[in-house]
């Protein structure tokens, strides 16, 4: 008789306990993808804060990963294959000090709703596409009408987003759709890499302090100095701890646990939680068009985060 399995209970079937450890790994996953979709709705309004008034682009980004760098030097004092350095490197490309600023760009060129809207909507669509394209992996029917819903929703959104009456600028939406499309890259390599979600988050800091920090310190394009302490004191928090730490792990651990795919489409629904906090913080109630908008996307990201029928992973 074959021995029972060390991580089955006696006696439990075996689809039983493996569909309760999957169960269970979704779970987390949806979890730790919530931590990440919370913090991403608050950064685009903290951001857009700054950048309208006292700090600018480079500010901001100088404090991401200036801070994040020292705060996770230590992970880096372990032996690390050279091939986790070079992934890094290219991590940091598409999720580090670039996306950064283009996402910084487009909030200060166009609102922190429309840039709420663009970027975390557009990044599952890219995801599956991508991953389609490259990977020869087909989302299956479902997952194309979530990606078609959340694109949907995309557009009402943007559409009906109040921005005092003034047309988004084009390039600045041009700038998030880009930033969208670095962070599919960047959900679609990082499973395959070998990182652990910690491992990761430095090395994409590192990688940023090191080549972005020294030119913002030469070129002297930053305002710091003419910034209020506590402002700098709630954007270092914020940018370099918050965002260049927590989320980075946070959604590093999603795309482990659900898989690229399901992963990003969760981060589709940083629009609808930066509308609710709205409608809580600011008593900002979002028009009809807004709200079929908002419930579009919502619909979008069910369909998206399923399972495969045959693998399960996204």
């Amino acid at each position: 008789m074959p021995a029972e399995s060390p991580d089955r209970p006696p006696g439990a079937a075996p689809d039983a306990a493996d569909g309760a450890r999957s169960s269970r790994k979704r779970l987390i996953g949806f979890l730790w993808a919530v931590l990440t979709v919370s913090i991403f709705a608050g950064w685009f309004v903290v951001t857009r804060f700054s950048v309208t008034r006292s700090l600018n682009v480079w500010d901001l980004t100088a404090l991401r990963y200036g801070i994040g760098a020292i705060l996770l030097a230590p992970v880096l004092l372990r032996d690390l294959p050279p091939k986790a350095w070079r992934n890094g490197f290219i991590f940091s490309v598409l999720w580090g000090a670039p996306f950064a600023a283009l996402v910084a760009l487009g909030v200060q060129m166009t609102s922190a709703g429309r840039a709420a809207s663009v970027t975390p909507t557009l990044m599952p669509v890219f995801a599956g596409l991508l991953g389609w394209l490259l990977l020869r992996q087909p989302p299956g029917r479902a997952r194309l009408a979530g990606y078609a819903a959340i694109a949907a929703g995309l557009c009402g959104l943007v559409v009906t987003a109040s921005s005092g009456g003034v047309a988004p600028s084009l390039l600045g939406l041009g700038f998030l759709a880009l930033a969208a499309a670095m962070w599919a890259g960047y959900t679609l390599l990082l499973r395959g890499s070998g990182l652990n979600p910690m491992q990761s988050a430095a090395l994409i800091c590192f990688w940023s302090g090191l080549i972005f920090v020294p030119l913002y310190v030469v070129l002297g394009i930053g305002h710091l100095g003419q910034a209020p302490t506590a402002e700098i004191a709630v954007q270092g928090v914020y940018q370099g701890v918050l965002m260049s730490i927590v989320a980075l792990i946070s959604f590093n651990r999603a795309v482990t646990l659900l898989g690229a795919s399901a992963a990003a489409a969760m981060i589709a629904l940083v629009p609808v939680i930066a509308s609710l906090l709205a409608i809580i913080v600011l008593g900002e109630i979002p028009a009809v068009a807004e709200s079929i908008s908002i419930a579009f996307i919502v619909a979008g990201v069910l369909l998206a985060t399923r399972p495969t029928p045959a693998s399960g992973r996204g």
